[in-house]
């Protein structure tokens, strides 16, 4: 299955709970962290929700 690297580069800091709450459940911790996360649905919904404040890119198949 292919995975999604997911890099946090856009503060929280006025932004909803909820995104924030997005970022942490990502498994991400500060700016500039990079996580690898496997390419699911779900995934792809919290992805899309604060798709502003990550860059990302698909890893592998």
């Amino acid at each position: 299955m292919a995975q999604l690297r997911l890099t946090w580069k856009r503060s929280t800091i006025g932004r909803p709970d909820k995104q924030e709450r997005i970022i942490r459940a990502l498994g991400l911790k500060r700016l500039h962290h990079t996580v690898i996360q496997e390419d699911t649905p779900a995934i792809r919904g919290m992805v899309r929700a604060v798709e502003h404040l990550l860059e990302w890119s698909e890893v592998g198949k």
